[in-house]
């Protein structure tokens, strides 16, 4: 606190140009959120003399929610157990060594670091309680022990997810016809786009397609300009997006906005998967009434486990720590 004489601000067109001045002292504290750049992108004159050097901390915060997220406002995704399936395609650990040096945790809970995440805890009675007057908003594994994300082959196979995905899109009436996976009932093939906005969003797109492939779903990628990206997302003109919903130790009325099903129709929110779930809203309205941290905790998780069992996203990755790049001046108190 006050060690600062003066403080600036600069924006840079992209993160290459922005690591760019970091390399060359135009600025002087980089926190790094990309893997590979941080395991060999730091290899420049100014670090190799000691005039710099790389720090990681543990966050202390929640992971937030990083996910390819289904549009349930589109009829090819209205049927839970279509996305359950696609669910079961991505395979994280695959992803995670080729892509990402596995820097990369899975996500497991829209709250996990922290004691507001359901994931690997069973319901509290206070919690049963809440969903108690919501029978079958929770399914009875997220219930006991939290969403457990499906475990990939390192080989890049994944047989057992692969045909656990294939029994759950024949029982929501899909088959496969010459190839494709096909509705056996309007004979459409099950095919959607991933709209995406940067490289690495592309990229992650296009492997998860190739997994997708696999099992005969199209998943085509479309990388659009920023401006017709923000508007196609903020009116909910997509199948599929990347999100990233960042978390606190205190969730409040954002959580209105961001699974609210007042939100589902107003453009604009971050409501991107159009859940109306009564569920989340009952949970929601109990986190904002609660008048101590054991309630408050309670209807946070509650709220956790209902949007997991509801498959409304592929919950991806984060890093468990926060890595930061800095310049000899600058210091880090004790």
């Amino acid at each position: 606190q006050n060690n600062i004489d003066r403080l600036t601000y600069e924006y840079f067109r992209d993160a290459n140009a922005s690591f760019e001045a970091f390399k060359t002292g135009i600025y002087h504290a980089r926190p790094e959120d990309d893997p590979g750049r941080w395991t060999t992108g730091y290899d420049f004159p100014a670090l190799r003399a000691g005039k710099l050097r790389k720090e990681i901390f543990e966050s202390g915060m929640p992971s937030g929610m990083y996910a390819l997220v289904f549009n349930a406002r589109r009829p090819v995704f209205a049927d839970r157990r279509v996305r359950e399936a696609l669910i079961q395609l991505f395979n994280f650990e695959w992803v995670n060594r080729n892509l990402y040096y596995g820097a990369y945790v899975r996500t497991q809970s829209f709250f996990d670091n922290s004691e507001l995440g359901s994931h690997g805890r069973e319901a509290s009675e206070h919690e049963r309680e809440l969903l108690a007057p919501f029978p079958g908003a929770v399914t009875p594994g997220i219930m006991t022990h939290g969403w457990q994300a499906p475990s990939g082959d390192l080989s890049g196979q994944d047989r057992e997810n692969r045909m656990r995905a294939v029994a759950l899109l024949r029982d929501a009436g899909f088959d496969v016809r010459n190839g494709r996976m096909t509705n056996a009932e309007t004979g459409r093939p099950l095919s959607f786009e991933i709209l995406v906005a940067t490289p690495a969003e592309e990229r992650l797109a296009l492997t998860y397609a190739r997994m997708a492939k696999r099992v005969g779903v199209e998943a085509a990628v479309r990388n659009v300009d920023p401006s017709q990206y923000q508007e196609r997302r903020s009116n909910y003109q997509y199948d599929m997006i990347f999100n990233n919903w960042f978390s606190s130790l205190s969730p409040g009325n954002e959580q209105s906005f961001y699974w609210g099903s007042e939100a589902a129709d107003v453009p604009g929110t971050r409501n991107y998967m159009g859940v109306k779930e009564p569920a989340i809203d009952a949970m929601i309205a109990a986190m904002l009434e609660a008048r101590s941290r054991e309630e408050f905790i309670a209807a946070v998780r509650a709220m956790d486990r209902v949007l997991l069992s509801g498959a409304y996203m592929i919950p991806l990755f984060h890093q468990p720590d926060q890595r930061l790049a800095l310049w000899k001046k600058v210091k880090i108190p004790e």
